[in-house]
């Protein structure tokens, strides 16, 4: 399995917490994020994450706005009041989900000592 395949459905709530953590951000910027913050364990590809951001956009969760920045046209997106307390309401669910994950794994690990 690749080791990518773990992350497949939580790229959503990794996106909405990247943003959540900045003011804004471009699409290049949160896959680079994304890969830092995990060492790179995470290589978010253009082709996982634009399709996310459109929907998220398209829900009300995100907006974007264009920038030229030195002669280049840079999209940033950004959350929205509605956005800012879906995130919050998806890091909580996402918080529960690894605590219950955390638990599962630290009883089987005791088991097979």
């Amino acid at each position: 399995m690749k080791k990518n395949a773990l992350y497949k459905g939580t790229l959503q709530n990794i996106i909405l917490k990247l943003l959540a953590r900045s003011e804004k951000m471009y699409g290049y910027q949160m896959t680079q994020q994304a890969k830092e913050l995990t060492s790179g364990h995470l290589a978010m590809t253009e082709g996982a994450l634009y399709p996310i951001l459109h929907k998220l956009e398209n829900d009300g969760i995100i907006e974007s706005e264009v920038q030229n920045i030195n002669g280049r046209d840079r999209k940033y997106y950004f959350l929205t009041e509605k956005g800012k307390r879906y995130q919050v309401e998806k890091e909580e669910e996402m918080v529960s989900y690894i605590s219950n994950l955390n638990t599962i794994f630290n009883l089987k690990m005791t088991k097979l000592c």
